[in-house]
């Protein structure tokens, strides 16, 4: 399934990022932004934050070859239900989606290393949508605004 985006929307913003964990503060703005438009509250804004962040930090820790540098896309649209988040990358193909959950019930020591992530975007958005074209991992990301 591809996910088509195209239509009316109230909202429709983008950034576009280096593979550095230092531009997580322009992320962070950036979320804030868009959030401050659609009049969210700071508990949501917050959760979004969160998720956006945790998807955009792994694309920037693993989606380039180690040394490498690589732009990832955030594009946020809006209608009246939903937010949409995408993150686009040129890195490596890796679609996050097939990441089994984790069991955070165990202790740390008892855990596998890797998937906290995942599981916290799975937890802070309503859905979350991967797909491989053109050369690109398209990754969305969606927030339903009056649950």
């Amino acid at each position: 399934m591809i996910m088509n985006l195209q239509g009316d929307f109230r909202l429709s913003r983008s950034i576009m990022l280096d593979n550095d964990l230092e531009q997580v503060t322009q992320l962070a703005a950036f979320v804030d932004e868009v959030c401050e438009v659609l009049e969210l509250d700071m508990g949501a804004t917050m959760k979004i934050n969160l998720g956006i962040e945790e998807a955009v930090v792994n694309v920037m820790s693993y989606a380039y070859t180690a040394g490498s540098s690589g732009n990832i896309e955030v594009v946020a649209k809006a209608n009246d239900s939903h937010l949409f988040f995408v993150i686009s990358d040129w890195g490596m193909p890796f679609d996050p989606t097939k990441q089994e959950e984790i069991d955070i019930t165990l202790p740390a020591e008892e855990r596998n290393i890797g998937g906290l992530g995942i599981h916290l975007v799975r937890k802070t958005m309503d859905s979350i949508h991967y797909e491989r074209k053109d050369g690109k991992n398209i990754l969305t990301l969606s927030k339903k605004l009056n649950p």
